[in-house]
Parts: structure tokens; C-alpha cells; sequence
């Protein structure tokens, strides 16, 4: 864990098991507790015996779950039965699908596999299941694992509570427009898709009582600076966002051109952020899903 101390403009090579002794009385660390659904699916286009499509369900655009947003490309043939029509049709590959017969969160946990990073060059085995969560993940819906959460154990959830900090979980479904690369080089006219959040009562009043928020990961962060108690966010940070809410972050390393960096550079300052980022390349940490992390204060 590279932790860095904004006021002193310093970092220092730690451990994570470490994080709870960053902690004091009066701090709220703040969870995503979206579990990631088995959301990847491979099927055929009716009447086209070749017409092979891998599809990647993002969310349900409907009461009865039956219709999704989805990406479709060309993949490998689904083994079992479940059948959707293509409602329309959106840009860089995306989809909505209306499903058929049957109950789609059922057709899922049968035959659905787990939306595994495309850097994870192997097939999704059924560890995944497991090991591709949290170990406080509960909410099903995201696409993908808010991947800052996978450090925690049990254990380390309790040196929190014993360093005086309290423990609260928002829920934002994770979809896939937070990672995608940006396009262009003028930030400010780039849009995040929107994503579902949701803050219990109980998690809300800990949130609200905190002196100190210690955001887990870019969606917790999201989630406070959009404020309210749920519906939809495509808030974009980027440097020159006053933050409101959060007093501190933890986050995995990112890569260039992505939302998920310039959230991270405008907590941290960008000259900062990104010397610590060579500092981090030449000491070897571990970038991706699950890889090393760093600690702002």
C-alpha cells in the first residue's frame, strides 16, 4: 500500500494490513457493497448457424428485470436456452435487450458467467463467483468488482472498528463506463454513463455523523460527492472538483486516460498523484483489479 500525505506532499511504502493504524475515533469508512452477477453471456443471432455474440448485461431497464443494457460482440455459442430480441441499438456497441420466457436472474445464476477483466486471459471458473467479491459484497448488480474493496477481510474490518472508526456501505452498482478509456483529449465534454446508488437510513446517519470519510474505492467516492440517499449518478470528477464529503480515499492504481486516474488526481493534486505513480511503476506494485493500492490522507 503506497500511502500519500497531501499536506506534506510525501509518500511511504506500507502494507495494507496496516490501513486500520491510518484510522482514528471519528472516522466512517465507506463501503460499496454491489456484488458483481454472473452477467456475461454467449449465445448465437437467430437463423445465422455461424452468428456466434458475447453479451455483457450492464443493467435492468425495467420493473420486471426483462430488459437490459447490454454490450453484444461477437463471442462464443451459449450451451443453454434463453432467448431476447435486440430492442435497440446504441453506440460503442451497446444494446437493449428484451429477455423471453423464463426468470433472467435465475437464467443467470445458471448459465451466466462472471465478467472477469479482458486482462485475466484464462476462461471464468467458479471460484470466480467468490473470488471475483468482496467479502462484504451483498447488493447484486454491477458488471464489474469495486476492486478497492477486495483488500478487506474480516479481520481487517474489525482493526477498523477497534481503531474507533465506524463501518458504512453505500451500494453503486458498478457498469462498464467508468473504465472505459476517453476518447478525447478535452476532458470536460466526456459524459460517464449513469449508475445506480443507494444509501441505507442507518448507513446514511454514520455518513452523515463521520469527521472524517474514508472513501474505499472511486464509486464510495462518487457516491458522497453526488449526496442524497440513492438514484442515478454520472458525476465526472476531474482535477479542479471541490470535494465536499470526502476526507480521504483508498483506491487501486489506475490506468492512463481513464475517469477512474483524474478522480484519483483530483483528490491527491495532479504532479503529486502522478510522480507518486512513477514512484509506484519503479517499485513494482501491482496495477489492475488485483493489484496493490494506495492510500490518500
Amino acid at each position: 500500500m503506497l500511502v500519500l500525505h497531501r499536506e506534506e506532499q510525501r509518500w511511504e511504502d506500507r502494507r495494507f494490513v496496516e490501513f486500520p493504524g491510518f484510522l482514528r475515533a471519528g472516522d466512517c469508512v465507506v463501503l460499496n457493497n454491489s456484488k458483481v452477477i454472473p452477467s456475461r453471456l454467449y449465445g448465437h443471432l437467430a437463423g445465422l448457424p455461424d452468428g456466434r455474440v458475447e453479451v455483457l448485461l450492464l443493467r435492468p431497464v425495467s420493473e420486471d428485470r426483462r430488459d437490459w443494457k447490454a454490450l453484444a460482440r461477437p463471442g462464443r455459442k451459449l450451451r443453454d436456452g434463453l432467448e431476447a430480441e435486440i430492442l435497440a441499438r446504441g453506440e460503442r456497441g451497446q444494446r437493449t435487450l428484451r429477455f423471453f420466457d423464463g426468470d433472467p436472474d435465475e437464467a443467470l445464476e445458471r448459465i451466466g458467467h462472471i465478467p472477469l477483466p479482458p486482462y485475466i486471459r484464462r476462461p471464468d471458473e467458479p471460484m470466480d463467483r467468490e473470488r471475483y467479491q468482496t467479502v462484504f459484497a451483498k447488493e447484486k448488480g454491477s458488471a464489474a468488482a469495486p476492486t478497492a474493496g477486495l483488500h478487506f477481510t474480516p479481520g481487517i474490518l474489525d482493526a477498523c472498528r477497534r481503531a474507533g472508526a465506524e463501518i458504512a456501505y453505500v451500494t453503486l452498482h458498478v457498469g462498464l463506463g467508468t473504465f472505459q478509456p476517453i476518447p478525447t483529449e478535452e476532458i470536460t465534454g466526456h459524459r460517464l454513463h449513469a449508475e445506480r446508488y443507494e444509501i441505507a437510513g442507518e448507513d446514511e446517519a454514520k455518513i452523515h455523523a463521520a469527521r472524517r470519510r474514508v472513501a474505499v474505492g472511486t464509486t464510495s467516492v462518487r457516491v458522497l460527492e453526488t449526496g442524497g440517499s440513492g438514484g442515478e449518478t454520472d458525476l465526472f470528477i476531474y482535477p479542479g472538483f471541490e470535494f465536499r464529503a470526502t476526507g480521504a480515499m483508498l483506491t487501486n492504481f489506475h490506468l492512463p486516460r481513464t475517469s477512474l486516474l483524474l478522480l484519483v488526481c483530483a483528490l491527491g493534486g495532479k504532479d503529486f498523484v502522478l510522480s507518486a505513480y512513477r514512484h509506484a511503476v519503479e517499485r513494482r506494485y501491482r496495477f489492475y483489479s488485483y493489484g496493490d493500492c494506495m492510500l490518500i490522507v
